[in-house]
């Protein structure tokens, strides 16, 4: 196997996007969900970039890229159609050890973007290891509608349950037997069918009284965001 699969916390951290286009507008807008910093380095762009700029949601630079951009940033993005200045970014950060992507080029990049699937906190990544995109897309494609909405609320309740027990001091290894339970028993199919009263009798034999669809809910909504697990 040569790559090795991570998901990677990249909140907060400075992010740089050297091309101003339709790809590199993807990569800025998938960043931003994420929670980066980003810079983008570009003579033109979009709407979208200028408009996320005017907003201060990303810094704009309309010039050409220069190796000094790359200085303080934690990931590298190339999405533009010029093959030798996509490779001069990506020597750039293999001379500094950043992670860098260059896009359609997985020669010239130390990490490849899969596919993604998302639903609520449930993240699919599906890769051919930069063989076959268009095969990724067409699996991510088949399996979309196979992940629905059902998939994140149940993350959130399960979250939120883990969330009160260890309020309660319960020791997070008498955790499993408890959720292997909610599991076998149905519980993401009754969330599917958005069946409150077989889920709070559910919740209530597995994991004793009080704990109800409705307040763990409430209680997912509340909470800050986790660090990815």
């Amino acid at each position: 196997m040569r790559y090795y699969p991570i998901c990677l916390d990249i909140k907060n951290r400075p992010c740089l996007v050297v091309g101003g286009g339709q790809v590199g507008t993807r990569k800025v807008l998938t960043l931003l969900e994420c929670g980066a910093r980003v810079t983008v380095i570009s003579p033109e762009v979009t709407q979208a970039l200028s408009a996320l700029a005017a907003q201060g949601q990303i810094q704009l630079k309309r010039r050409a890229y220069r190796a000094t951009d790359q200085q303080g940033t934690f990931l590298v993005i190339g999405a533009t159609d010029d093959q030798a200045l996509n490779s001069r970014i990506h020597a750039d950060a293999e001379q500094t050890g950043r992670l860098c992507n260059i896009a359609d080029q997985p020669e010239h990049c130390n990490f490849i973007l899969p596919a993604v699937i998302q639903q609520g906190d449930l993240m699919i990544a599906i890769s051919t290891a930069g063989k076959s995109p268009a095969f990724a897309k067409h699996l991510r494609q088949q399996l979309q509608n196979q992940f629905g909405p059902e998939y994140g609320r149940f993350l959130d309740l399960m979250g939120a349950a883990r969330d009160r027990l260890l309020q309660q001091a319960h020791a997070p290894e008498a955790h499993k037997p408890l959720f292997e339970q909610l599991i076998a028993k149905g519980l993401l199919e009754m969330i599917r069918a958005n069946d409150s009263g077989r889920i709070d009798a559910l919740l209530s034999q597995v994991l004793g009284p009080g704990f109800t669809y409705q307040s763990l809910m409430d209680e997912a909504s509340r909470a800050p965001i986790a660090k990815p697990s």
